[in-house]
């Protein structure tokens, strides 16, 4: 009885492949792996930050007693400090507020703008000098004109932040739209959709991901502007508490405030950047769900 040799299946035959299962499991250990690298990494670098601080701030390389009050066994004390004081959680909430105020009015501003100039190419070669021009001016260059017109408190700086962020959402719609497929546009023409539908239905959902990487550069770009722009006579913030704790001497107070600036500003790019990778990522995972379930039916 002669042994059977085995062949390889015909060119048009399905091959095996792994289980769902076993290639979900895969697809989370390398993803549970991956995290706990970048962890490793993320922690590794502020380890590395919090040496160098200690080191420069050091009686034995520096002996301004400035310096030698922002080391951080002085403001990270102070920190605490000034939590237990109340002073810090209520300048954040109004920070916080004036930050999501000026975006909110950047969006209601920058989209619209950003579907009209990028859905009209002669509007879009007629403001993109103007635009460039505007977007090269400082936002606190405004400063002057927004205390003049708004006064004194939060106007001015929800102003300043607007102004700051209105610019990335603007681009990135403008950029988001010239990067989307028209023949999905036309495809819905074809089927009688209105301007509205097609709006809504094909536009806004073909740039999504540009209008979060947009929000993500605001946001980034307004938190930046903000404290500075809370420093022009506004009686609450942290960009107040800065201002206050300098004219108390107190730079160990100083010092506790920025590093809450700091904070806060990597707590908010972190939540934006994941979601701009979870929104990413779903239409990836729509479309590597779909074979499984057309074999299945």
């Amino acid at each position: 009885m002669s042994a059977q040799i085995p062949t390889a299946p015909p060119s048009g035959a399905p091959t095996r492949s792994a289980p769902p299962d076993a290639r979900t499991d895969v697809l989370r250990a390398r993803s549970r792996g991956a995290r706990s690298g970048r962890l490793g990494a993320t922690l590794a670098g502020f380890a590395t930050l919090m040496v160098l601080w200690w080191a420069l701030t050091h009686p034995a390389v520096v002996d301004d007693p400035i310096l030698r009050a922002v080391a951080p066994q002085h403001a990270l004390p102070a920190v605490a400090g000034l939590f237990a004081r109340g002073v810090l959680v209520p300048d954040a909430l109004a920070s916080l507020y004036r930050l999501l105020s000026g975006l909110l009015v950047a969006a209601v501003v920058g989209i619209p703008v950003g579907l009209l100039v990028g859905l009209n190419r002669r509007l879009e070669q007629a403001t993109h000098s103007p635009f460039q021009f505007l977007r090269m001016i400082s936002p606190l260059s405004w400063t002057p004109l927004a205390v003049a017109v708004f006064g004194i408190g939060h106007e001015p700086v929800v102003f300043l932040v607007a102004a700051a962020a209105v610019w990335p959402i603007v681009m990135n719609t403008v950029a988001g739209v010239r990067a989307m497929d028209p023949g999905h546009v036309l495809v819905a023409r074809s089927m009688g959709a209105t301007h509205r539908e097609i709006l809504l239905a094909v536009v806004l959902p073909s740039i999504r991901p540009a209008l979060l990487t947009g929000f993500r550069v605001a946001l980034g770009t307004a938190w930046i502007v903000l404290v500075p722009a809370e420093m022009l006579g506004v009686r609450s913030g942290l960009g107040y508490q800065v201002l206050n704790a300098r004219d108390q001497l107190a730079y160990d107070q100083v010092m506790a405030v920025i590093v809450v600036i700091g904070a806060l500003g990597f707590l908010l790019d972190t939540l934006s950047r994941r979601l701009l990778e979870r929104r990413r990522a779903a239409p990836a995972a729509r479309a590597t769900r779909a074979p499984a379930g057309a074999a299945v039916g």
